[in-house]
């Protein structure tokens, strides 16, 4: 039996690669220095795109593959995939959700920890040989604060009950106020800013909610609140931010994401109030491998005729 073609747009992980070679006829996008040529020649041949938080698929790219049954996201996120385009086409689209929902959440904590804590700048002043003149100044506690949580899904969710363990007061906003849950909830996000101390950013990116956390939003955290964005880095006005630290008008920040990544505002990186990581929510070797088998697993099934897994669409 001929094996269904798919394309891996771009190097996600070393084991999915190696699996999708075996069970599929795999074609990698990226080893090819002309996209329009690639797709000409084989657009009548893919079945299935494999994207990621970095490259999905738009609709330029469906117009393009006629023959072009489903999309599976190496990722929870679905805001790199065309998905209007996609419901007009019938096409079937697949993401990789809870498996990495407990590491993106501790890796949540980990940065309001770093932040507060200022565990980055005391590890450099150790390094520097600074600890022989004087001792580090002295940071803040985590406990105890009031955590306020955009987007109460399965990761803010996640991120709330790890926050309770630290006896910190829950609240968040999201579309709607949900039920089994003693949060509070607040259907405007600037009133959520202005009570709490920790605004954490884990809804998914949309039309409403880019640029969801501007400038109101940042000054109604306040001069000693902490902004921490593990959803996507268009979610968070950059400049705004940038320009509230610069300025003193927020104490702090931890940052996953950015909105034109790689690329981050390089005001960012003098500041020690500042916790910057390269987009690592879910990158441990367990998830990574959990996340792979999901993407195989769902393109096996749609294959056989049976029922997704996870379907985003």
């Amino acid at each position: 039996m001929e094996k269904p073609v798919v394309v891996m747009i771009n190097p996600m992980s070393e084991y999915l690669e190696h699996e999708l070679s075996t069970r599929f006829t795999l074609l990698k996008l990226w080893t090819h220095t002309s996209k329009p040529k690639f797709f000409k020649q084989n657009s009548n041949l893919i079945k299935a795109v494999v994207g990621d938080t970095s490259c999905g698929a738009d609709a330029e790219m469906i117009e393009s593959l006629p023959r072009l049954e489903i999309v599976a996201s190496y990722s929870v996120g679905l805001d790199k995939i065309d998905l209007e385009k996609w419901k007009e086409k019938g096409i079937r689209v697949t993401n990789t959700p809870d498996v990495l929902t407990d590491d993106v959440a501790a890796l949540a904590i980990g940065l309001i920890m770093a932040v507060l804590r200022r565990v980055c700048a005391s590890d450099g002043f150790v390094r520097s040989g600074k600890w022989k003149d004087g001792d580090f100044r002295l940071a803040t506690k985590f406990s105890g604060k009031s955590v306020g949580i955009v987007g109460l899904g399965r990761i803010g969710s996640a991120i709330a009950k790890r926050a309770e363990a630290f006896r910190c007061a829950i609240s968040y906003h999201s579309r709607s106020q949900k039920p089994h849950t003693d949060y509070k909830y607040y259907s405007n996000i600037i009133d959520l800013a202005t009570n709490c101390h920790i605004l954490v950013v884990a809804c998914a990116l949309t039309q409403e909610t880019h640029h969801i956390v501007n400038r109101k939003v940042i000054d109604a955290l306040g001069p000693n609140g902490i902004l921490v964005n593990i959803g996507r880095g268009a979610q968070v006005d950059e400049p705004e931010l940038v320009s509230a630290l610069l300025e003193g008008r927020l104490a702090g920040a931890g940052i996953d994401v950015y909105e034109n990544e790689p690329e981050v505002p390089e005001q960012l990186l003098g500041l020690d109030n500042v916790v910057l990581l390269p987009h690592v929510g879910s990158d441990t070797e367990e998830t990574s491998k959990a996340m792979a088998v999901l993407v195989i697993r769902n393109l096996e099934v749609y294959f056989g005729n049976k029922p997704l897994l996870t379907p985003g669409l």
